[in-house]
């Protein structure tokens, strides 16, 4: 097919196929034109395939048998293989799941896939390889696109806050709390996916469903493994008893990075939006809390994310400021005394009625809905 021809291709009819339950269902209705399939085995397809129209389609990452291959792109589809020998799938169509990115740990984290796509990011970030760097886009931007299918319509609050956050801590138990509260309020509670306080959120949200009683016992026995250092595998692994004792929990997204490799994901978000460009994560994980943002108590990081909430909120630049609470006074005041720049910053501005500063976790709910998320 000539390329004016894929060109015109109706842009109504293309459509996203990321399971092959979904493929059975649209190749029922007797054509392919249009598709976009992501990273499906085929292999099993094959009379399908060869009786189908794949005219425009876009297989990405796909097995299918050889002679298969080459019918649909003599159809005029385009094919991008899959990529041999990466711990990872740049194509995927879906989020990482927590057993997905820990299979393994049972025998030491270094041998999971997340530990192993680390290691593959520290060979290739540094060698300047054009193919390693679009592998890496390409993974990052279907990751980004199964977080807005994941998320759309859903009033996600972000919890923000610092990974030094011990298991064990009052501090910890209230962001475990706040999770909880927000999930069970009907809100999907979205974190940076690492541990501290972002695994707290995260826990509470896992415990939604349960008696308040089920999060106490989470918190005990994940304070016998209080950090991810000095081993990721003893930390895991408790998460993983917690969550084996107490199945299907409550659901939330964590947004971590390869970036910072060295700071695990955490196994109670159930949907992992994982990047290799911290950038693209940070930006992304504040623009999709679209109900509001809590800090928590943290240190440069969590300062830098306040000011990436406050600069679109000032300049209206995704529309109307989303709600901003800040908890701990003593901290955002003294400690690290930036509530009065934002303060001077919101003066005048549709974002002065947006920010809060409350004293404790548990304040923090109440001050959202009192800011209109």
């Amino acid at each position: 097919m000539a390329s004016e021809d894929f060109q015109r291709v109706p842009s109504a009819r293309d459509r996203e196929i990321e399971s092959v339950a979904e493929f059975d269902e649209v190749v029922a209705g007797g054509t392919l034109v249009g598709y976009r399939l992501q990273s499906l085995d085929l292999t099993d397809r094959t009379f399908a395939l060869l009786a189908t129209d794949t005219a425009g389609a876009v297989f990405l990452g796909c097995r299918m048998a050889p002679d298969v291959t080459a019918k649909v792109r003599a159809d005029g589809a385009l094919v991008f293989p899959p990529v041999p020998d990466l711990p990872f799938d740049p194509y995927r169509g879906l989020l990482y799941t927590p057993d997905e990115l820990f299979d393994g740990v049972d025998g030491g984290y270094d041998r999971t896939p997340d530990a192993r796509s680390y290691a593959w990011f520290q060979r290739t970030r540094s060698d300047g390889d054009i193919f390693a760097s679009m592998l890496r886009s390409i993974h990052d931007d279907s990751i980004s696109d199964a977080l807005d299918e994941y998320l759309a319509g859903a009033r996600v609050v972000g919890v923000m806050g610092g990974h030094a956050m011990g298991r064990g801590s009052e501090e910890y138990a209230g962001a475990a709390r706040l999770g909880r509260t927000l999930t069970r309020h009907g809100y999907t509670v979205a974190t940076g996916g690492g541990p501290g306080a972002m695994e707290a959120a995260n826990l509470g949200a896992y415990a939604a469903p349960f008696r308040d009683a089920m999060l106490g016992e989470a918190l005990e026995l994940l304070a016998g493994v209080p950090s991810f250092a000095p081993s990721v595998s003893d930390w895991a692994r408790a998460a993983f008893a917690v969550r084996r004792r107490h199945p299907r929990g409550g659901e939330s997204v964590g947004i971590p990075t390869w970036f910072y490799g060295h700071e695990p994901p955490n196994a109670f978000a159930s949907h992992i939006g994982k990047y290799f460009a911290n950038a693209t994560r940070e930006d992304g994980l504040l623009a999709r809390s679209t109900a509001g943002v809590v800090f928590l108590p943290g240190a440069a990081g969590t300062v830098q994310e306040i000011f990436d909430n406050a600069t679109p909120n000032y300049y209206g630049s995704r529309g109307a400021p989303t709600p901003m609470v800040l908890v701990n006074r003593v901290h955002w005041t003294e400690h690290l005394p930036l509530w009065p720049l934002l303060q001077a910053l919101a003066k005048e501005r549709p974002m002065a009625a947006r920010i809060a500063l409350v004293d404790s976790v548990d304040e923090a709910p109440q001050a959202l809905t009192r800011l209109g998320a």
